[in-house]
């Protein structure tokens, strides 16, 4: 089933919508975005041949019997193994057998482990949803369009239906692209047992060992629920509840104003609820550069039914019973003296994600000790144990290790992991990997806040300059009647090196990979400001960022080498 929206066209009606004095709080977090590979590709050409064979056994094992894996080390049963088959270990696992590792992966509940099941890709369903709903919402927007439009509705389960099936769809893909290319599936929970042996095995079924010459870790994340904080996945849960849209609150209070809890207050505004934030610190959506943050406020926030409480925590959460709402207890987020106490109809939970890596047998089989749950790994995503020694054959990727909580990351580590394997010289740089926030509309961002900028070059001794762009010069943002927006440049004037690029506009969340590139791939503005851009596109507005970035005199017009991070 659709999302499904209905609309009647016909001669435009004032329908006014009262802005209720709401009195909400926040936190932080952040979302996490897919890297998905071409795997529907891949099985189709696959599947063509006929080359493909699969058996089962208890607990299932999916053995694809496929040329493209290869043979393992003398010795093991496998080149590589995977603990866990979300993003992370997909691309991980997908990159292995490109290079001739005989690969295994591991996964104890779905493949596509957060993202896929219960983050980026069902999210971005719901937000498609409400940014249609947004825009036929918006009469004033229609209008200056000669388009007239009343009484947009749309149907709650259909809704829902259309995020759960987007999920579904690209869980068989996933699934497809690892069989086709002869990846063997283990279903159950992956545990390490020693150096280069792992068991994998579901409750109540007898147990497999295995050896592997080396293991990824790739276990990922669950929502992080503060203490005091009580979930009843009705009235009071967190992200993995909401996507289902089992219901539209009147008033719904969201703990967390970072990607997560900014990308749901856009969902449920746009289907007609009241939003509050609670946030711990002092502005809303702290993670995101200071000027974006503001410019998100007054487009994102302050025009809808939102209304926000900043400072505070939310000490102890109720949910709703017995006819009662659920209770929110705010305290000072310094002092801890009780502030006030919130009655709504539901709370969401986005207080970010803690790192999934209990019963991994770390602490107690190689003598790793996580921090706060997070495996400690070296700049190659080695695992190292208490003494900070490297952990030989042993590895780990994505949330479990805190570095970057977002799915391409994984992916992108996993990838650079194999390729270490393979013996080549990888390390990943992580300052050129963007983010984005699919808001509408959407804010994304790689490198460098500029107050993070301005520390580094304090510290380091550089001058860093400032350049910016607004979408309300840009002809293709114009037609679209979506003139509100910025992109911003944080960089060196003395080297042309890009430190950073934050971007708030129409598809921003496209527009970022020009400058992410640009930051992989060591170029600099000298050279990137030359680059042609069709016309009119929204990409001009990197081109005049760029262009108007004003270098000193003696900086090179030509730099081959990569910057690092």
């Amino acid at each position: 089933m659709q999302a499904s929206i209905s609309v009647s066209l016909a001669s435009p009606v004032n329908s006014s919508r009262s802005h209720p004095a709401l009195q909400p709080p926040s936190w932080p977090y952040a979302l996490r975005f897919c890297g998905l590979r071409r795997e529907a590709l891949r099985f189709s050409a696959v599947n063509a041949l006929g080359t493909g064979r699969i058996r089962r056994v208890s607990p299932r094992r999916v053995l694809a019997a496929i040329s493209e894996n290869g043979s393992p080390s003398k010795g093991f049963d496998y080149d590589l193994v995977i603990i866990g088959a979300g993003v992370g270990g997909h691309g991980a696992a997908l990159h292995a057998v490109e290079k001739g590792l005989r690969t295994a992966i591991i996964e104890g509940d779905v493949i596509g482990g957060t993202c896929v099941n219960r983050g980026c890709v069902p999210s971005k369903a719901l937000l498609a949803v409400s940014g249609r709903m947004r825009e036929l919402q918006n009469e004033h927007h229609l209008k200056a369009l000669g388009i007239q439009v009343t009484s947009p509705d749309y149907d709650r389960q259909g809704v829902a239906d259309h995020a759960n099936n987007l999920a579904s769809k690209i869980v068989s893909n996933l699934t497809n692209s690892l069989k086709a290319l002869g990846v063997d599936i283990l279903s159950g929970v992956g545990t390490i047992l020693g150096p280069q042996k792992v068991k994998f095995g579901k409750v109540g079924f007898s147990e497999t060992e295995i050896t592997a010459r080396d293991i990824i870790i790739a276990t990922g994340s669950v929502p992080f629920v503060p203490k005091g904080i009580e979930i009843d996945g009705k009235t009071v849960f967190t992200s993995d509840h909401a996507l289902k849209l089992e219901w539209v609150p009147e008033w719904i209070a969201i703990v967390g104003s970072g990607y997560i809890g900014l990308e749901f207050s856009d969902v449920y505004t746009a289907l007609g609820s009241e939003v509050t934030f609670i946030e711990a610190l002092d502005q809303l959506m702290p993670g995101f550069d200071p000027e974006i943050g503001k410019l998100a406020q007054r487009i994102l926030v302050n025009p809808r039914k939102i209304d926000y409480h900043t400072g505070v925590f939310a000490n102890k959460i109720t949910p709703a019973k017995d006819g009662n709402p659920v209770l929110i207890e705010l305290i000072d987020a310094k002092t801890k003296e009780a502030k006030d106490t919130l009655e709504v109809d539901a709370a969401l939970i986005a207080t970010g994600r803690a790192p999934f890596t209990k019963g991994l047998g770390l602490e107690n089989v190689i003598n790793v000790v996580t921090q706060h749950g997070f495996v400690r790994m070296s700049e190659h995503m080695q695992v190292l144990d208490a003494n900070g020694d490297l952990v030989p054959n042993l590895y780990c990727i994505g949330d479990a290790n805190g570095k970057m909580m977002l799915a391409h990351a994984a992916s992108a580590q996993g990838i650079s992991v194999v390729e270490r394997l393979c013996g080549k010289e990888n390390v990943l740089n992580h300052l050129s990997i963007p983010a984005a926030c699919f808001t509408h509309p959407e804010i994304s961002m790689v490198g460098l806040t500029e107050p993070q900028a301005r520390e580094k070059a304090e510290q380091e001794g550089f001058e860093i300059s400032v350049a910016k762009t607004s979408f309300k010069a840009n002809t293709k943002a114009l037609a679209e009647n979506e003139g509100e927006g910025l992109a911003k440049l944080i960089y060196r004037p003395d080297s042309g090196e890009i430190l950073g690029v934050h971007i708030l506009g129409l598809h921003a969340a496209d527009l970022i990979h020009e400058a992410s590139n640009a930051i992989a791939l060591g170029t600099r503005i000298q050279d990137i400001k030359f680059a042609v851009h069709a016309h009119p596109t929204l990409s001009e507005v990197l081109d005049e960022l760029f262009k108007s970035a004003k270098l000193n005199a003696g900086a090179s017009h030509s730099v081959n080498e990569p910057v690092t991070a």
